[in-house]
């Protein structure tokens, strides 16, 4: 059976279906309307994700440490607490170094805790406010952040595979819409964490720490 990433890229439907439905820009802010909140916008699975974060997460962080990773966790420190926010959740505008760590894995045969290597992101900034764009790799969440208090952003967006070019647009697709919830947790640190993302984990962060 194929895995649910390599099905996507095999299919020629979805092919014709991401050129329908591409915006005719390619940067994050195509991704997702401008609106007010995102509320107005966000599909009804991605309430429900976002609405169960924080049952998702201690699931997540149980099934690591019944693996044996609570180790690995102790060492993330406040990257991996749930109720870790502090004031000042809107990240400066600019280039970051993040990675991805995976937490609970949805089916055997994966990892229930796996850390990835670095890559570059870039927080956007302009009159509509801040936006979240992964530059490198197979897998590439893009997208808008929206505030929602002095702790927490909320991030709505969507999925770019392998050489994409085109932006696909929020909520045309439902297994590449992807929500997040961005926090700071520390003086030069904040994290994007994904509860329930379509694909392979209960749980996804992404660490961004400021380049230079």
């Amino acid at each position: 059976m194929l895995h649910p990433m390599k099905a996507i890229f095999s299919a020629p439907a979805a092919l014709l279906l991401l050129s329908a439905c591409t915006a005719p820009g390619t940067g994050p802010r195509e991704a997702v309307p401008q609106v007010a909140g995102w509320r107005s916008v966000a599909t009804e699975g991605d309430r429900g994700r976002l609405r169960d974060w924080r049952s998702v997460w201690i699931k997540a962080l149980a099934r690591a440490r019944g693996a044996g990773q609570g180790q690995a966790i102790a060492a993330e420190g406040a990257l991996l607490e749930p109720d870790a926010a502090l004031d000042g959740a809107a990240p400066p505008p600019g280039d970051y170094r993040c990675r991805t760590i995976k937490i609970g894995a949805k089916s055997e045969g994966l990892l229930d805790y796996i850390a990835y290597p670095a890559f570059k992101c870039r927080i956007g900034a302009g009159e509509s406010g801040r936006d979240f764009a992964k530059l490198s790799g197979s897998q590439r969440p893009i997208g808008r952040l929206f505030p929602e208090n002095a702790r927490r952003m909320i991030f709505l967006g969507t999925l770019q595979l392998g050489d994409e070019q085109g932006t696909l647009r929020y909520g045309h697709d439902a297994e590449r819409a992807m929500a997040g919830i961005l926090e700071r947790v520390g003086e030069r640190r904040w994290r994007l964490v994904f509860p329930s993302p379509h694909y392979e984990s209960l749980l996804d962060v992404i660490e961004l720490i400021p380049e230079g």
